[in-house]
């Protein structure tokens, strides 16, 4: 059982090590990771101009079609 259990642990440390090359070659070539923004940069601009306006948060995210915490992650971003 102690030779199945460090084979096991081996393949572990192998599949970690290629999927952590793999990101970082990805990197490399500029491919963004993560998931994909919802509003697109002159959105996100104009969700900054609305709420400096004092539009509400939900007349926003109506505006846009997307989730009030959508935009209250933009609002928190210009409030640091």
């Amino acid at each position: 059982m102690g030779v199945i259990n460090a084979v096991a642990q081996f393949e572990r440390d192998l599949l970690i090590e290629r999927t952590q090359a793999g990101l970082a070659r990805a990197k490399s070539k500029g491919k963004t990771l993560g998931r994909p923004k919802i509003l697109s940069e002159l959105q996100t601009k104009q969700t900054i101009q609305q709420l400096q306006e004092g539009k509400t948060i939900a007349a926003i995210a109506r505006n846009f079609n997307t989730s009030r915490q959508t935009i209250m992650r933009i609002r928190d971003t210009i409030n640091h």
